[in-house]
């Protein structure tokens, strides 16, 4: 579970990018994060890892403060960033490998994730090739086998399709599916709308650092008293605000 408590972040003294914000993601859920560019979803998720630090509130991974607990609170979360432009010096394997030293993974349950991952994504043939020399797509999927080697209790990410191919994402969405179905939390930011609409249980809509609607996009419906889908209800309440 995910807990945000209050939590405000400023850049600016005095400018509130994130303001008084309260959200909880439960576990076995998938939750969409929905704004516009600029709302301030990418600031929540780096607060929410660590990455950023927390003005006012609290954020609690499984009960872990990620403030005054960030190594336990750490160990429950896996990210997938927005940008997967990171190691570009290392090999697949490489990473692969420093990721799980990192986390202290046995070395035949290691070897067994990756080749079993790597092949799901169809990236097994190109672990030895340096990383600076794959596509986009294909550092988005190393980053993804990465995250899922030591099996977070708690998947983060930050828009995660941009740039797969179509395989990969339907790959992607069933292993969120069944991520969640164990009992974890799966939280991710998107702008494809229809993907959010077909795979979250619920969604949170951010604009100007604050949630405008927490729900399912049927209770989205039923507020909005239109039966149209989560595309045309998000431009509408984002209008509105």
């Amino acid at each position: 579970m995910i807990e945000i408590k209050n939590v405000s972040k400023s850049y600016i003294q005095g400018e509130k990018i994130i303001d008084h914000l309260n959200l909880e993601i439960k576990d076995g859920e998938i939750l969409g994060f929905l704004g516009p560019n600029g709302a301030g979803k990418t600031t929540v998720i780096k607060m929410m890892t660590g990455i950023l630090g927390i003005d006012e509130g609290d954020i609690l991974i499984d009960g872990k403060s990620i403030k005054d607990e960030p190594y336990e609170a750490k160990k429950n979360i896996g990210l997938t960033p927005d940008s997967p432009d990171i190691f570009l010096n290392l090999k697949g394997i490489e990473y692969l490998n420093f990721i799980g030293d990192i986390y202290q993974i046995e070395t035949s349950e290691r070897i067994k994730k990756i080749k079993e991952l790597s092949k799901k994504f169809e990236m097994y043939d190109a672990l030895n090739e340096k990383i600076e020399s794959y596509s986009h797509g294909m550092r988005q999927k190393i980053i993804i086998i990465g995250v899922l080697l030591h099996e977070p209790k708690n998947w983060i990410l930050d828009e995660p399709i941009t740039g797969l191919d179509p395989k990969a994402i339907y790959d992607l969405k069933t292993m969120m599916k069944e991520y969640a179905q164990k009992g974890n939390v799966v939280f991710f930011s998107t702008h494809i709308l229809e993907v959010a609409e077909n795979l979250c249980d619920r969604v949170a809509i951010i604009n100007k650092g604050k949630i405008l609607f927490l729900g399912t996009v049927k209770e989205l419906q039923d507020k909005m008293k239109e039966n149209t889908s989560l595309e045309e209800l998000f431009m509408e309440i984002i209008e509105d605000d």
